[in-house]
């Protein structure tokens, strides 16, 4: 049967032509130099090199070499024969090295980040971290197989539906024998239904079939992400010669103009936060905790969706995805600038992303392009590469629906955004330009103009820094208090237009983008809910729990904004209770009732110990009042560079 050895430790590694070190991965010599600012972080070839004993296998095996991440483009060397290249930053891809290998192998890898014209991305609001960032591994399998040498995919295709109470499972499946092998030797693929408990509840034969769950328990979001588990044996008799697993999620899905997300029949609005992968100090070489800790915080507050931005992700966190009933815009990083030496690698990288993720029950839509139309060159060939990913994807999985992000300043009538078959926009009203009045306008006028085209939110957001305040926040002062004013409208806002399928808040944490100055932190998006380390949740986090979260809670905001010039001030609180009592100095200040938001005015005194309660909840801070407006609490005036 399958087994795997991972090759993760005591790698030779070769920087700049410096001295060789040794490093463990994964690993990105981007960590640092692509945090700090001044876009000037080092894109260019390293290299990896390791001494590998021969893995354990018999005459009757093959071995497969298996990287999960590599960006942007690899060459992998094996004792001196290329065994394969690969231009796709984000993806899992493998090759057949069995009859290469001796009792001690010479594996090289060379990873490249460098600037091209042919390998997206290129042109991003983003760092673009070089390495072996995820897992290598040796992949033993039987010299009978399921296909695993179509696009890094499984050699597995599910999809379901539901007719009545009964789910559809419909399975298809690749091995590497033909159709007339299968038959001469005696080769059958069987499969087998389990539920959540173990039990079987479905078998079926055959390489395309359909498995029927009657009064199926459906995959139903965060509400009841309920997973069956599919094996798939490739069989010759009764001996197993190779068996793969799959989670099976079996839901419907639809869009409506008018009434936005459906799932498995009944009303599901989309409201959720868009991910990047990197932290602070580490970059994209996070472990499998980490990407835990990345969709607790995002459970914590609420989301039913995740915009998976703006390349592939980690299958692991496509897994986590499924498990815990997260709805998923995946995507690939065809972004900000067309190449027309690039047309090709938009299909590449399509179709890795689709054929190695076509299982996911999560997954509703894949993303053709995001900004595309931000460098306004090429424009005909850009629309015609559009064009020709519509047409590619729907070939490849008919049963989703494409869309897109559309920039900011392309205005609704531009054709790119007629192209997929849902839309969203990428604006920042209220943030770039001044007025959040005019997302009311945006989304009245679009849907009256085009009422046939579901329309959605793909960005929205403010910088916000905890450790910038403002007794008067303002739009461009950075302060934690504006970003909170800022969500807290944009909230209020959708309620306005549940029309809209979708909206992903911009961004879920801070991410690392090295041509940024702002804020007064360099190489930073700010526009987290949750700041780089995830250390640090905002209060804007807290507005999201409160009309997101089932969980009670109170949360005092302004607990960073310590020190007050003002003699009356103002103090807000989150919460998901109906109720909210603000106390200073154990003196009751007010009572309010209402959602989400409770504003209080506070008379200061030179120390105030505040305490929010509604019930047995409660939450506290002190603040101070002070002589004078603290300047730190200012965003420092000078350079302040967007990435564009």
């Amino acid at each position: 049967m399958r087994r795997i050895v991972k090759l993760m430790e005591d790698w030779q590694f070769t920087y700049r032509n410096q001295k060789k070190r040794m490093v463990d991965l994964p690993h990105t010599w981007n960590a640092v130099d692509g945090q700090d600012g001044n876009d000037d972080y080092f894109r260019g070839t390293c290299f990896y090199e390791k001494t590998v004993p021969k893995p354990e296998f018999t005459d009757s095996e093959r071995v497969y070499l298996q990287f999960h991440g590599v960006n942007a483009s690899a060459k992998v060397v094996l004792n001196g024969v290329t065994v394969l290249t690969h231009d796709n930053g984000y993806s899992t891809f493998r090759t057949d090295v069995t009859e290469l290998l001796r009792d001690k192998n010479e594996l090289r890898v060379e990873a490249d980040n460098s600037k091209n014209q042919w390998v997206y991305p290129q042109v991003a609001d983003f760092t673009f971290y070089g390495g072996i960032y995820r897992d290598v591994e040796f992949l033993i399998v039987n010299s009978t197989h399921f296909d695993l040498d179509y696009y890094g995919g499984p050699g597995i295709q599910v999809s379901t539906d539901v007719k009545g109470k009964t789910g559809m499972v419909s399975v298809r499946s690749y091995t590497n024998k033909s159709p007339e092998e299968m038959k001469k030797e005696g080769l059958a693929v069987c499969l087998a239904l389990a539920d959540a408990s173990g039990e079987i509840v479905g078998t079926a034969e055959g390489t395309d079939t359909v498995i029927k769950v009657a009064d199926a328990h459906l995959w139903n979001g965060v509400r009841d992400p309920y997973l069956y588990k599919l094996t798939a044996r490739l069989q010759q008799g009764q001996k197993v010669l190779d068996e793969i697993e799959v989670s099976c999620g079996i839901r419907t899905f639809s869009f409506d103009p008018n009434k936005g997300f459906f799932l498995n029949g009944a009303s599901y609005p989309l409201r959720g936060v868009s991910r990047h992968q990197d932290w602070k100090g580490i970059g994209n070489a996070i472990s499998y905790k980490q990407m835990e800790k990345d969709m607790e915080l995002i459970r914590e507050v609420g989301a039913n969706t995740i915009r998976l931005a703006h390349y592939q992700h980690n299958q692991y966190f496509y897994d986590l995805c499924d498990q815990y009933g997260m709805v998923v815009w995946a995507e690939i990083p065809y972004i900000s600038a067309h190449m027309p030496e690039g047309r090709e690698n938009t299909f590449f990288q399509m179709k890795e992303l689709i054929i190695q993720n076509y299982n996911h029950p999560c997954i509703v839509t894949w993303g053709i392009s995001n900004e595309i139309t931000i460098s306004g060159k090429h424009r005909d060939d850009m629309l015609s590469n559009h064009h020709a990913l519509q047409k590619l994807v729907k070939k490849l999985d008919p049963g989703r629906p494409t869309t897109l992000a559309c920039y900011a300043m392309c205005h609704p009538f531009h054709p790119v955004s007629k192209i997929t078959d849902l839309v969203a926009w990428n604006l920042y009203l209220g943030w770039y330009v001044p007025g959040l009045f005019l997302n009311d306008l945006f989304m009245k006028f679009y849907h009256w103009k085009y009422p046939t085209r579901c329309l959605g939110y793909s960005e929205y957001g403010a910088e916000g820094m905890p450790n910038l305040h403002s007794a008067r926040p303002k739009r461009g002062d950075h302060s934690e208090e504006y970003q909170a004013k800022y969500h807290e409208y944009m909230l209020e806002c959708f309620e306005r237009h549940p029309f809209l399928w979708s909206t992903y808040v911009w961004n879920m944490f801070d991410f690392a983008a090295d041509a940024r100055d702002q804020g007064g932190e360099p190489g930073m998006n700010h526009k987290g809910l949750v700041t780089f380390d995830r250390k640090i949740k905002k209060d804007s986090f807290y507005i999201y729990k409160a009309w997101w979260s089932s969980e009670p809670f109170v949360h005092l905001c302004g607990r960073r904004y310590k020190y007050r010039a003002q003699q009356i001030t103002d103090i807000t609180v989150f919460s998901n209770q109906e109720q909210v009592s603000l106390y200073n100095n154990g003196q009751l200040v007010g009572t309010k009732r209402g959602r989400h938001a409770f504003h209080f005015k506070l008379h200061m005194e030179k120390e105030n110990r505040l305490e929010a309660k509604s019930g047995t909840l409660s939450d506290s801070a002190v603040i101070y009042k002070c002589a004078q407006p603290r300047q730190e609490y200012k965003v420092k005036k000078g350079k302040s560079q967007n990435w564009v």
